[in-house]
């Protein structure tokens, strides 16, 4: 590891602490047979981060930004990720390094908020608007962390009112088992129905029976009070 890489990873651990240690332990599930379980956290908070790769992130070299988010340190991991998301956004000749970059780690990038702070802004907004057959493949992944990259980045998809892709894996999505993936999806659902909570009602009155339940709850919070309870209540047909 070169002397800048280290000098990055020394600032970030300054700011760590036993107390901030536990607290995010519990809040990312680390005990045993949670999703979490070994993952290693410094407790180093999101503003922290931000300020120290404020000096790195277009100082670094892409091979570096790439050896820093192989770290075992989530918050390591998260400030890899928060300078390849500025480097994206701002150098355009870069794009396509990045978002190979990403597609390489996804192991690395291996919890909800790393998945959320990254997925749309790089490889969302890298597959828009004809790329949809990456995230297809990667929601048919046997990995929890690839199937949530897929549904979050899509978000790009919507903030640009194309909503096909992200119905299309949502409806993918209807038998799995895992709550974050329901909690996804159902955000992204609720996004949809921000722009046209018309094509949202028409999805959900097709699919609403068949969701888990909290990917419906997710997905109608913006809704008004008796909307909600009729298909909480699988009695759509009287709204």
């Amino acid at each position: 590891m070169k002397s800048r890489e280290k000098q990055l990873i020394a600032e970030l651990k300054h700011f760590s602490a036993p107390e901030k240690i536990e607290k995010a332990k519990r809040y990312f599930k680390t005990g045993k047979g949670d999703y979490a379980e070994f993952d290693i956290f410094w407790g180093i908070t999101t503003p922290e981060i931000k300020a120290v790769i404020q000096d790195f992130t277009f100082s670094l070299s892409l091979e570096e930004i790439e050896n820093i988010l192989s770290s075992q340190i989530h918050e390591v991991r998260m400030a890899a990720l928060s300078m390849l998301v500025n480097r994206y956004q701002k150098r355009a000749d870069e794009r396509k390094t990045i978002a190979n970059i990403y597609l390489n780690n996804t192991k690395h990038i291996n919890n909800w908020d790393l998945v959320d702070i990254s997925a749309a802004k790089i490889l969302g907004a890298h597959s828009f608007p004809g790329d949809s057959a990456t995230l297809l493949r990667l929601s048919k992944s046997s990995d929890l962390w690839e199937q949530r990259i897929a549904i979050v980045s899509t978000h790009h998809f919507i903030q640009n009112n194309s909503f096909e892709i992200t119905f299309r894996i949502c409806k993918s999505f209807l038998n799995n088992s895992h709550d974050l993936i329901h909690k996804a999806c159902g955000w992204m659902l609720r996004e949809i129905g921000k722009r046209s909570q018309k094509e949202l009602i028409n999805w959900l009155d097709i699919h609403y029976k068949d969701m888990p339940r909290t990917m419906l709850r997710y997905s109608i919070e913006r809704f008004d009070e008796n909307t909600r309870l009729s298909y909480l209540n699988g009695q759509i047909k009287n709204i």
